[in-house]
């Protein structure tokens, strides 16, 4: 199954979303990249570290402004109208659903085979290489989740 397939499957799962989203923004970690490392099975510190580099660049250039900007779109904006500001947040979110594809995308193609990780030991490998590493308790909910 390739990776966007994958991960669409595995955000529908329960507790994954709310799991994911807690990483995101209360420990600053970049969901893409954990994915991806659960898919990879990554415990490779250098293939995570350039993984890390490759994620932290995007998010810079795509992810977290067109993720602002979603957010930003959310509350009323008078005048600007309700329905048109609501059909323009939707296509950005389109936008920054694209982005996050192609992340996965470009570091699938950087991680050549599995690497043999269970899913907690390749969460913890990539918080680890996202530098401010997330809490235990909360990569661990998300390897329950996603199992």
């Amino acid at each position: 199954m390739a990776i966007w397939e994958w991960a669409l499957e595995a955000y529908a799962r329960p507790g994954v979303p709310e799991a994911c989203l807690r990483l995101q923004d209360v420990h600053g970690q970049n969901t893409s990249l954990l994915l991806w490392a659960v898919y990879a099975e990554a415990k490779d510190p250098e293939l995570l570290a350039r993984a890390a580099e490759a994620t932290r660049a995007w998010d810079r250039t795509a992810l977290v402004p067109l993720r602002d900007v979603r957010r930003a779109l959310k509350a009323p904006l008078p005048p600007v109208d309700d329905h048109a500001r609501l059909a323009l947040r939707e296509e950005v979110k389109g936008l920054e659903l694209a982005a996050e594809r192609l992340l996965l995308e470009t570091l699938d193609g950087m991680s050549r085979g599995r690497g043999g990780a269970h899913a907690l030991e390749a969460l913890e490998a990539a918080s680890k290489a996202w530098d401010k590493p997330a809490p235990a308790g909360a990569l661990a909910e998300l390897a329950a989740a996603l199992a």
